[in-house]
């Protein structure tokens, strides 16, 4: 199982194809794909729940610069169907658990951890990307645009959870348990 990455060029910029859907292209950008694979076999992309996420499901996130922040995509097939999954850019790369991903990525960190703040755990500060529904086949995508770039520190990995995201007071950014993750390489 094999995940590869590949930057977008500047000169690509206008529309780019990508699995059948157009994503705008900003001054640059990095797309990276994976076929999820059980910890032991994973090269990049893990599943740590073979029902919900099973061993060759396909994810791909792509992330391009736009004019004051950043625009990330979440595409994904043959994941469980008929149901929704919660999903961040997590601050490490994935690993042998799920809990390697370490915390969601946060432009302002919030010095509380975990974060279940509002006001540091919001999809302004964060990069959420929540499934409401996979289809028959398990295929869904997620588009979201945050008002940062990854000009000091970027995110390492976006992580499939359970359920979708709460947003209440004590309980923002919570997702349940963390179903698979596939290493992305935001900042390079």
């Amino acid at each position: 199982m094999t995940s590869r990455s590949r930057r977008i060029p500047l000169a690509a910029c206008g529309l780019a194809v990508l699995t059948a859907s157009l994503v705008g292209c900003g001054s640059g950008g990095v797309e990276q794909s994976g076929t999820l694979a059980p910890p032991a076999e994973a090269d990049g992309a893990y599943t740590y729940d073979q029902t919900a996420a099973p061993a060759g499901a396909e994810v791909t996130v792509v992330s391009t610069a736009t004019d004051g922040g950043t625009r990330v995509e979440l595409t994904v097939d043959g994941l469980a169907p008929d149901r929704a999954f919660g999903a961040h850019a997590h601050a490490n790369p994935c690993g042998e658990t799920g809990d390697a991903a370490g915390p969601h990525f946060q432009n302002v960190q919030d010095p509380v951890s975990p974060s279940v703040d509002p006001a540091f755990a919001n999809p302004e500060n964060e990069i959420w990307l929540d499934l409401a529904s996979t289809d028959a086949d398990g295929a869904g995508r997620a588009t979201t645009e945050v008002p940062f770039d990854f000009a000091d520190r970027a995110p390492a990995s976006v992580v499939l959870h359970e359920r979708l995201t709460a947003t209440g007071a004590g309980e923002a950014g919570t997702a349940g348990g963390r179903l698979a993750c596939l290493t992305v390489p935001f900042g390079a």
